[in-house]
């Protein structure tokens, strides 16, 4: 039981580690490309690395944490106007060639020798040389503290209170997602409270709450505000998808956003309405790779910049997770993201747990675990394609 609980402890860490927070903002980019106006972005991992190098090279230059962090965003807008420009007036599918070719052109560039003095060539950019810059906002200290201190091993309930909070913690997440989804669609157990949208808001709210608390009840765990696991790093990188959510939720609640989903499902229809359907498309490239420089300065602000690691499977790992949580759902990058990661380390600890060696090694297991998360995927896609929390009235695609 004791192992089991390790691993699931491992999953969550990551399910809510910097990085996982860094590509949900970056899939909520996507969403907007995809999800709601049907562009075919394949390089999402070069607005990233965009915005990552923007940052992390405005900082060791000199610039502080804001200017920097408008850099990287500027990049960004410059990069979607060279790929839209000869790309939004043709079909979909010429979007999708443009920005893989130059994600990975930036990626190539970012390598070169010549550009080592800035780019950190293959080596990159090592995170102490910008992360400083970040660390001092923190008002935590030294950062050394225990986040909820009251947990199962504080109250002396070992293994089994851990369990119990476990199976509690799962059961509120469900519950979460069953009214989400009864919220949006209307249909399912929970869909007589969710007709009444101010009861079922309070407690989606305390729902959310009360999964807060369970999480750290279950998982405690102490640690310094910097690096790879630092709290006030994990805060900030939440803040941040909160924000990007709250932005993306008032913007397709506007007229703009509905016209996105009216680009999307017909142009035609749109253009005899009067509509400028490549200004629109244009707009949706900025913004939605605006999102994506920033999930990338999000990403590596508790790890280096390094070309390599910001490649074409990073594009293919946010359409995994736009795919499984719901695309055009405007919580699924958060809930897809999540539980992609996490249950990429729980079928990976699973199988080095309980497979022996001479049968499946450490690497072997990490190439499990994305054989079964894609056969996952797979099958999610022909039987619920819409996603867990998509609907299928969002998968009419004019791509």
């Amino acid at each position: 039981m004791d192992t089991i609980l390790n691993i699931l402890s491992n999953s969550v860490e990551e399910a809510i580690a910097p990085t996982t927070a860094g590509l949900v903002i970056a899939v909520i980019g996507l969403n907007i490309h995809f999800g709601f106006t049907g562009l075919m972005n394949i390089g999402q991992a070069g607005f990233m690395l965009l915005g990552a190098y923007g940052m992390a090279i405005s900082i060791t230059q000199g610039l502080g944490m804001f200017l920097a962090v408008v850099v990287g965003l500027l990049v960004a807008v410059v990069f979607a106007f060279i790929l839209g420009a000869p790309t939004l007036k043709l079909r979909g599918d010429y979007l999708a060639i443009v920005t893989i070719s130059a994600a990975e052109i930036i990626r190539y560039v970012g390598r070169l020798a010549a550009l080592e003095p800035w780019t950190g060539g293959s080596q990159g950019i090592f995170g102490k040389s910008y992360q400083p810059a970040f660390v001092k906002l923190s008002f935590f200290g030294d950062g050394s503290f225990t986040l909820l201190p009251v947990n199962y091993k504080s109250l002396g309930l070992g293994t089994a209170g851990q369990t119990i909070g476990l199976l509690l913690l799962i059961a509120v997440i469900v519950a979460l997602v069953m009214l989400a989804k009864a919220m949006r669609t209307g249909e399912g157990t929970l869909a007589g409270l969710a007709a009444n949208r101010t009861v079922a808001r309070v407690v989606m709210t305390v729902l959310g709450v009360l999964t807060f608390v369970l999480m750290f009840f279950v998982f405690p765990v102490s640690y310094g505000r910097t690096g790879t696991n630092g709290w006030w790093v994990r805060a900030v990188a939440w803040f941040f998808v909160g924000v990007s959510l709250l932005i993306t939720w008032l913007l397709v609640r506007s007229p703009w956003g509905r016209a996105l989903k009216g680009v999307r499902e017909d142009e035609e229809a749109m253009r005899s309405l009067g509509k400028n359907v490549y200004v629109i498309k244009m707009q949706a490239l900025i913004i939605g790779g605006m999102f994506g420089a920033f999930g990338g300065m999000v990403y590596v602000i508790s790890q280096s910049v390094q070309a390599d690691a910001m490649g074409r499977q990073l594009t293919f790992f946010a359409y995994t997770a736009l795919l499984l949580g719901g695309a055009a759902a405007i919580f699924g990058p958060v809930l897809g993201t999540t539980l992609f990661f996490g249950a990429r380390i729980l079928i990976r600890g699973l199988a080095a747990a309980y497979i022996p060696n001479s049968i499946m090694g450490d690497q072997q297991t990490e190439q499990f675990s994305y054989i079964v998360v894609g056969v996952g995927l797979m099958l999610l896609v022909i039987f619920r394609p819409q996603g867990i929390l998509g609907n299928k009235r969002e998968l009419r695609f004019n791509v």
